[in-house]
C-alpha cells in the first residue's frame, strides 16, 4: 500500500522541474479564480456562519488535518528534493525560510485548534479547499526552497540583499506576534461565554447565541486584524526570499483573495447582527479602506 503511494508521488512530490513551473503557473491562475467565486455568495461552512449539514466534519479535527498537510509537504520537499538535484546540502537561508513557514503551521495547524475553547462543525467542501491549498502551497513554496531556488551563498547574494533578508524575517515575526494576539483576544471572548454559560442554568442555549464585539489592538479599527497580522507575515516572507520568488508572492496573493471575500462577508454579519450604530466606522481588514 505504501510503496503504491510512494511510487504514484514520484515526480508530483517533490515534481520534476517541468512539472513545477506547470503547478505553479496553474497555482497562480486557479487558485485566484477560484477564490472570486466567494464575491457571489455569502456562504461560508465554517465559523459564525457554519450551518447543520450532513456533509459538516467535526471542526476541530477538520481544522487540523486540513491543515497539517502544507508543512509536512514543504518538510518532505526540502528532505528529498536536494539529493535528487545532487546537492550536498541547502543553504541556511533555505532552511531559515523552511523552519519560519514550518513555525507559523505548528501554531496555525497543531497548536490553534486545540487551543480554542470551541470550533464550529465545517463543511466538507471548506476542509477539501483547504486541504487542496495547503498540498499544492506546499508542493510550489517545498519545491523552491528545496532546489528551484538558490542552493548556493553565491546564488543568495545576487538574489535578495542581506537587509532585505532580514527585514522579511523581522516583518514576518511582528506578523506572527499579532496574529497570535488577536487570536488570543477572540479566544478571551469565547472563555468568558463558556463562564458565563457555567453560571447559567440554560446557559448552553444563551452561549451559542452570544458574541461580543472585539475591541484589543487592531480590533478598534477593523473585525479581521487576524487576517491582515496573516498578510503581513506572508509579505515578510515574500520579501525575505526576494521580490522574484513566485510562489511566496503566489502565496500571499492567494491568501489575500481568499480570505478578503470572506472578510467583507464577515464585516456584514457584524453590521447585521449588531447593528450599524455599533459598528460604523470599522473596516472589514484594511484600517481606513475597506
Amino acid at each position: 500500500m505504501m510503496s503504491s503511494i510512494t511510487g504514484a508521488l514520484v515526480g508530483w512530490v517533490p515534481p520534476t522541474r517541468a512539472r513545477y513551473e506547470t503547478i505553479l503557473k496553474l497555482w497562480q491562475i486557479i487558485m485566484p479564480s477560484f477564490a472570486s467565486i466567494q464575491w457571489l455568495t455569502k456562504w461560508n461552512g465554517m465559523g459564525k456562519t457554519s450551518q447543520p449539514s450532513m456533509f459538516n466534519l467535526p471542526g476541530r479535527w477538520a481544522w487540523f488535518f486540513m491543515e497539517i498537510p502544507g508543512f509536512l509537504t514543504v518538510l518532505y520537499c526540502m528532505r528529498t528534493l536536494p539529493a535528487q538535484l545532487g546537492l550536498i546540502a541547502l543553504p541556511w537561508q533555505n532552511k531559515l525560510l523552511g523552519g519560519l513557514y514550518v513555525l507559523h503551521y505548528l501554531y496555525r495547524a497543531v497548536a490553534f485548534p486545540f487551543l480554542q475553547p470551541s470550533i464550529n462543525n465545517m463543511h466538507i467542501l471548506n476542509a477539501s479547499s483547504a486541504l487542496m491549498f495547503q498540498i499544492t502551497n506546499g508542493v510550489c513554496l517545498g519545491s523552491w526552497l528545496g532546489g528551484y531556488g538558490p542552493v548556493t551563498q553565491t546564488q543568495w547574494a545576487g538574489h535578495v540583499s542581506a537587509t532585505q533578508f532580514v527585514g522579511g524575517v523581522v516583518i514576518f515575526g511582528l506578523g506572527l506576534a499579532g496574529n497570535y494576539f488577536h487570536d488570543e483576544h477572540l479566544r478571551d471572548i469565547r472563555r468568558r461565554a463558556r463562564a458565563r454559560q457555567a453560571k447559567t442554568a440554560d446557559g448552553e442555549k444563551k452561549a451559542k447565541r452570544t458574541y461580543e464585539i472585539p475591541q484589543a489592538g487592531l480590533f478598534k479599527y477593523v473585525f479581521y486584524p487576524h487576517y491582515l497580522c496573516e498578510w503581513v507575515e506572508w509579505f515578510g516572507f515574500w520579501m525575505a526570499c526576494g521580490w522574484g520568488c513566485a510562489p511566496a508572492r503566489a502565496f500571499l496573493v492567494n491568501e489575500i483573495v481568499s480570505m478578503l471575500p470572506r472578510a467583507v462577508n464577515g464585516k456584514a454579519w457584524y453590521r447585521d447582527y449588531f447593528g450599524e450604530e455599533k459598528t460604523k466606522g470599522r473596516k472589514a481588514v484594511l484600517p481606513g479602506i475597506l
